[in-house]
């Protein structure tokens, strides 16, 4: 199979979020989003600590639109449906479309962090990988010492897998870390 040939849409809706591939213009939004989110942010995400300008994100926006139509990242920017307010980014990583199977990944903006979200948007992410990708498996990884990561696959019905000891640094890179892998087949 071909992935670059598949069709399969580029947005969906769920009850409150508009979930959808990244935009030229995005960067703005998400560039603000982030520094709002920054503190949160850094212990769990590499890119959170290192210097962000919304230049650099916005390429990073035009780039993941790219990766999205050749099918090599599907990287979905999430919007609260009824504003359009930029609210986080979720998506799919290592993609291995020969099983298929997917990875997803997510952070939220602080300031609309514990209203469900980031769960109802998982939620929905998964759905799309089972129903419009045909996903055989989908993962969700993450530092086994973030807690609120490890709610949201366990809040969703995803089986915890196994815990990789040693697998990987903090996202400052200064301490090993174990990773969780939760996974639905």
């Amino acid at each position: 199979m071909n992935p670059i040939l598949l069709d399969f849409p580029t947005q969906f809706f769920t009850d409150r979020l508009l979930i959808r591939m990244p935009e030229e213009g995005d960067g703005k939004a998400a560039y603000e989003a982030i520094q709002a989110s920054i503190d949160d942010l850094k212990p769990w995400m590499p890119f959170a600590n290192k210097e962000q300008t919304e230049e650099t994100i916005e390429s990073n926006a035009r780039t993941a639109k790219a990766n999205f139509i050749k099918r090599e990242d599907l990287r979905f920017h999430i919007f609260l449906k009824d504003t359009l307010q930029f609210i986080g980014i979720s998506g799919f990583h290592h993609i291995n479309w020969n099983v298929p199977k997917f990875e997803i990944g997510y952070w939220i903006d602080s300031r609309y962090s514990g209203k469900g979200y980031i769960g109802e948007a998982v939620q929905g992410i998964t759905q799309f990988a089972f129903t419009e990708l045909k996903a055989r498996r989908v993962e969700i990884r993450c530092d086994a010492l973030n807690h609120k990561s490890r709610a949201i696959p366990e809040k969703m019905g995803y089986t915890l897998e196994g815990i990789l000891k040693n697998d990987d640094l903090s996202a400052d890179g200064q301490e090993i870390r174990d990773t969780c892998i939760y996974a639905k087949i």
